[in-house]
């Protein structure tokens, strides 16, 4: 149902997946039975957890109880019995401009000393940071996906929808240096083995270029760069809707989150461009009434 019904993507189907077996297995096997009773009691044993973990877990199981219930494999529907923990959305991990700098810095370093996969890691990161990819997205390109005369990719992304992710000149001349170097008879962009780059791999990748260029690998990742992404696209007047559909979010409360790091600039824009923010400066003196009779 999750994938044919709702759309899910394989990540979403893989999490669902993981968190009922667990709660099967806390249960004795016998999650599609439970009780109430029984699932109060696996919310306690959930206590030691974050916020978000507990939240992920229970709603993966009310979304199965409720499918239980449409099918009619159960008269009632247990899952009230689940906690609510609340749905706080963590605030993004920023980078600024300067380590973004410092990123590609190092990258312009490993280029000109002539490595092979440093072509690669260019690649990787004008598409990361420049093109707001998901590491899914990106590990997973087809070798051909992206053309040198074309200025966008069409990608399908969670839930299989379709977006526009933008290609810039440097991102299309990075992916075709690299491209010279894969093998001709590759299916993929980014190959390794038998198959993709891994996203594990990525990740690895990542963080060590980012100790190289002097930046705490903690505080980096692909999607820390997917979120620099957006992030400047707002702190250079880029609008949210936009941003949304670049980053491909179903909802735009989800684009939200990086408005927090811009307030500065929006409190500016506010201050520069609304018709009353100057008001005081262009209304005309007071007259009162004796003036005005004299």
């Amino acid at each position: 149902m999750m994938a044919a019904e709702a759309g899910a993507a394989r990540n979403t189907l893989l999490a669902y997946e993981r968190d009922l077996r667990g709660a099967s297995e806390a249960l004795g096997g016998a999650l599609a039975g439970a009780s109430g009773e029984g699932l109060k009691a696996l919310g306690e044993r959930w206590r030691p957890l974050k916020r978000a973990t507990v939240a992920r877990k229970a709603a993966a199981l009310r979304r199965f109880y409720g499918f239980l219930a449409d099918e009619g494999l159960r008269g009632d529907d247990p899952s009230a019995a689940l906690p609510r923990p609340g749905s706080e959305r963590p605030l993004p991990k920023i980078l600024d401009h300067k380590a973004v700098d410092a990123l590609f810095a190092e990258i312009g370093r490993r280029v000109a000393g002539g490595k092979r996969e440093a072509l690669r890691l260019a690649a990787l990161f004008e598409l990361l940071y420049g093109s707001g990819l998901r590491a899914t997205e990106l590990v997973s390109l087809p070798r051909h996906a992206i053309a040198s005369d074309r200025p966008f990719l069409i990608l399908k992304g969670k839930g299989g929808r379709e977006r526009l992710a933008p290609i810039s000149d440097r991102a299309r001349a990075a992916v075709a240096a690299w491209a010279a170097q894969v093998p001709r008879d590759s299916l993929w962009l980014f190959p390794s083995g038998k198959s993709h780059l891994s996203r594990v791999r990525l990740y690895q990748l990542v963080r060590e270029l980012a100790a190289d260029a002097g930046i705490p690998p903690e505080r980096i990742s692909p999607h820390v760069l997917r979120h620099a992404f957006a992030t400047h696209l707002l702190e250079g007047g880029a609008d949210l809707r936009v941003v949304q559909t670049l980053l491909g979010h179903a909802d735009i409360a989800t684009t939200q989150i990086y408005t927090h790091v811009d307030s500065r600039r929006l409190i500016e824009l506010v201050n520069a461009r609304h018709p009353l923010a100057d008001a005081g400066r262009r209304r005309p003196p007071r007259v009162d009434a004796k003036q005005a009779d004299a």
